[in-house]
């Protein structure tokens, strides 16, 4: 696989809001443990908060986390926040609100709009900030996201947050929200093997107004984890791979990127070695004819 001296830069820069970043960054979900959320072994502390080191080192100036993302034993705003304070110029965190957990760790339901403050400020406690660079909201069901965008706005306005994006939305709720505020990324899952004509929509308008898409599970795929993923390869995918001296994965990360230059990943891991490699995943460049051969594994029906 390419696991050479490339580093986050190789991945070229686009500039989120007003705030310029490596198009490869880093997602914080897996630093908690061996499973998303409670599932799984909770991280050692050591590790995880060395990969973050690691990705700073590398370039990556982009971390996209949450108040809750967390496991029994560790929360990734807590990790980001012992590794790296006091933060670099340019470090860019995203974070995001809307879903939360109680201190059992239990789901609750989705928070109203006048509860999206103390999700801000909860953020900005764990990651010991006086505000955040990004804060996506992300719906859960809401049919309508004028009101939970509409307060996100308003702390914008009071100076607690930078930039506002949304995230699991559908093309109509981008438009909603522009009429409230500007948007400054969108993230939503998007990956190379499953098909989504709304991702797709989504995926382009962002490209039309200047705005970040930042997929989530570009990696894992459809099913949310890597392992599963690296199971099923099609191969096509793998056959790109070879041809490359890559890893699946790298592959899926580079034909991420190669979706425009609005386009932005965020791996996520707490291994080390995975870090490495998704990072030099930002130098490996796709021929037409690969990306055609990739791109028809999104047709339905495959």
């Amino acid at each position: 696989m390419i696991t050479d001296s490339a580093t986050a830069d190789a991945s070229g820069t686009f500039v989120l809001g007003d705030l310029p970043v490596h198009r490869i960054g880093l997602g914080a979900m897996r630093l908690t443990g061996s499973a998303p959320f409670h599932l799984g072994t909770p991280s050692d502390r050591a590790r995880s908060t060395a990969v973050l080191r690691r990705a700073v080192e590398l370039g990556v100036n982009h971390i996209d986390t949450a108040a809750f993302y967390f496991s029994a034993l560790r929360c990734a705003n807590e990790l980001i926040n012992t590794a790296l304070a006091p933060y670099a110029d340019g470090l860019v965190i995203a974070t995001k609100v809307g879903p939360y957990r109680d201190q059992r760790g239990a789901w609750g339901v989705s928070a109203r709009p006048d509860e999206l403050r103390g999700h801000v400020e909860e953020n900005l406690r764990q990651l010991g900030r006086d505000h955040l660079d990004l804060v996506y909201f992300r719906r859960t069901r809401q049919d309508s996201i004028a009101e939970h965008f509409g307060a996100l706005a308003e702390l914008r306005e009071a100076g607690l947050i930078r930039h506002l994006g949304i995230s699991a939305v559908a093309p109509r709720h981008l438009s909603e929200a522009l009429e409230i505020a500007p948007v400054a990324a969108v993230q939503n899952r998007y990956c190379v093997d499953a098909p989504g004509p709304e991702g797709d929509a989504l995926l382009r308008l962002c490209g039309e107004r200047g705005i970040a898409f930042v997929p989530f599970y570009a990696v894992a795929g459809q099913g949310g984890e890597r392992g599963a993923a690296e199971a099923r390869q099609d191969e096509e995918l793998l056959a790109v791979a070879r041809a490359h001296g890559a890893s699946p994965a790298q592959v899926r990360i580079a034909w991420t990127l190669h979706q425009g230059p609005h386009v932005l990943a965020v791996p996520g891991t707490g291994d080390p070695g995975h870090l490495e490699e998704n990072v030099a995943a930002g130098a490996l460049r796709l021929t037409g004819e690969e990306l055609s051969r990739l791109d028809a594994l999104r047709a339905p029906g495959r």
